[in-house]
């Protein structure tokens, strides 16, 4: 149902209290207003603190800047008038004994009465003692149809007149905003140049990248890298092109559903990051970054609120693509102790959306410690597929060698003999093949010449792999792939023959 009905009903059923938590303040109360009238023309008053109760000239300045004053309205109102009292930033009162006794008081009263308190607020706190009164009812950033509408009137108010392609551009640009952020960006654009070109969609990113960086949570993150940057990993590489499409209104009139995710277990700087950012830009997607630690906040109920608010962003700008950076950091190990529990509820609501979700966000995680995990993020459908990324194969290294020289040296890379260098590296992740590279590049500068095979060979004699410093942890996370427990990202990995030894330091 929406927003709007949702309102209806709790409504009729004579919900005394309800918290509504959003930063639209305009546009929700529009919608209430729309809600009132739909049931039976009710009437509508509205407080803050400045100002006190507003839109009635009987009640006009009625408790300002006193909110107890502001709830002994309601008793005053005959009991048979139906009202909704619309009671903007009321949360930051909801500490004080005396208002919290009033709510419950007048909650009591209310579920008698057609009438309704509404507290709108720009994040969601409720005391402990109110947690039983109150109802929260959730807000969502405008979708697409209410963005199309809103673009039209803006087109219609300036005699623009821009084809039906452009847009949905520009609608699925906005996606992800609040209205009041797109007609500040739309008027930005019709104050430059009077209309609406191409060039303003970059206008839309900009504004998008500030609101989510605002949020603290999620980070819009530039996603440049393509599928060939990545060296090796066969597998999933044409895992993903059969997947390109996915997205797609062809594949939903197929019967397809939308692609969920994917897990990328394996080694450190074995390419699980460099995969997240090639999804999106090879699915022409938006990349969004999730830093688990910034869900958890200090306050009571504070995680569990970012954690809605990151969901609700997430399906506000899908299509797109979550990526969850080293997400057993955050998860492994979970037990509740010393935080209350928090972690729990955060996890609980998280994978619970993961298996529930219907909008096309598609999670990519990684993970370099499996076995820190919770079994309940590996059951199916939570993700499409787990795949284990371990340490490349010399086939592979060579792969890896070849795309960074000829990113780095494009007219010259062929000189390099990047089959020795795959076979003299035969412990070496991505990463450290790169960090090769930038120790040779150095080595070349400094003696004003250009860099060599032979340098590159130098640069990673004086390198100690992971493979080595981490062994034991290594060993183990290659024994639960080789069990059978995910699919292996790299054809190379199916062969026990082409697989990377480990040195025996006994």
């Amino acid at each position: 149902m929406s927003f709007t009905d949702d309102l209806g009903l709790l409504i009729r059923a004579r919900y005394s209290i309800i918290y509504i938590a959003t930063a639209e303040e305009e546009r929700a109360e529009a919608e209430i207003a729309a809600c009132a009238a739909a049931q039976g023309n009710r009437a509508i008053y509205t407080w803050d603190f400045v100002d006190g109760y507003s839109g009635n000239l009987n009640d006009a300045g009625f408790g300002k800047r006193n909110p107890l004053q502001a709830l002994e309205l309601v008793e005053k109102l005959p009991a048979a008038a139906p009202a909704v009292f619309v009671l903007r930033d009321f949360h930051r009162f909801l500490d004080d004994i005396a208002v919290s006794r009033k709510l419950r008081n007048l909650a009591r009263c209310l579920s008698s009465q057609p009438k309704t308190l509404v507290i709108l607020a720009a994040q969601l706190t409720i005391p402990d003692e109110l947690s039983e009164t109150m109802t929260v009812l959730e807000f969502t950033l405008p979708d697409a149809a209410a963005i199309r509408q809103e673009v039209r009137q803006l087109l219609a108010a300036t005699n623009a007149d821009l084809p039906t392609a452009m847009v949905e551009e520009l609608v699925r640009a906005c996606q992800g905003l609040s209205l009041e952020r797109i007609r500040r960006v739309l008027g930005r654009a019709i104050a430059d140049h009077g209309s609406f070109t191409p060039a303003d969609l970059d206008l839309i990113l900009d504004e998008k990248r500030q609101s989510i960086r605002q949020t603290q949570i999620l980070d819009y993150y530039p996603a440049k890298e393509q599928i060939t940057d990545i060296g090796g990993l066969d597998n999933l590489k044409d895992w993903l092109l059969k997947r390109g499409a996915a997205f797609s209104e062809k594949a939903r009139q197929y019967g397809l559903p939308h692609p969920r995710g994917l897990l990328l277990i394996g080694i450190q700087g074995t390419g699980k990051s460099l995969t997240a950012k090639a999804i999106a830009h090879h699915w022409h997607l938006p990349l969004l970054r999730l830093d688990v630690g910034r869900l958890f906040g200090g306050l009571v109920g504070e995680s569990e609120a970012r954690t809605r608010q990151m969901i609700q962003l997430a399906e506000a700008i899908s299509p797109c693509v979550l990526w969850i950076d080293e997400i057993d950091k955050a998860f492994g190990g979970m037990d509740g102790r010393g935080d209350a529990g928090t972690a729990s509820r955060v996890f609980g609501t998280f994978i619970t959306w993961m298996a529930e979700k219907t909008s096309p966000v598609f999670v990519v995680a990684t993970a370099n410690n499996i076995l820190t995990l919770p079994p309940e993020m590996l059951r199916r459908g939570r993700f499409d597929e787990i795949f284990f990324v371990g340490l490349p194969s010399q086939v592979d290294r060579q792969a890896i060698f070849e795309v960074h020289l000829s990113r780095l040296r494009p007219h010259t890379f062929k000189t390099f003999d990047t089959a020795r260098l795959a076979y003299e590296t035969p412990e070496f992740s991505g990463a450290e093949i790169e960090q090769a590279i930038v120790e040779a590049m150095h080595l070349g500068f400094s003696q004003n010449r250009d860099f060599t095979t032979d340098d590159i060979l130098t640069a990673a004699s004086e390198m100690v792999p992971l493979a080595r410093t981490a062994q034991e942890q290594i060993e183990a996370l290659q024994a639960w792939a080789a069990a059978g427990k995910a699919r292996m990202a790299s054809r190379s990995d199916l062969d026990p023959r082409m697989r990377p030894t480990l040195p025996d330091t006994d």
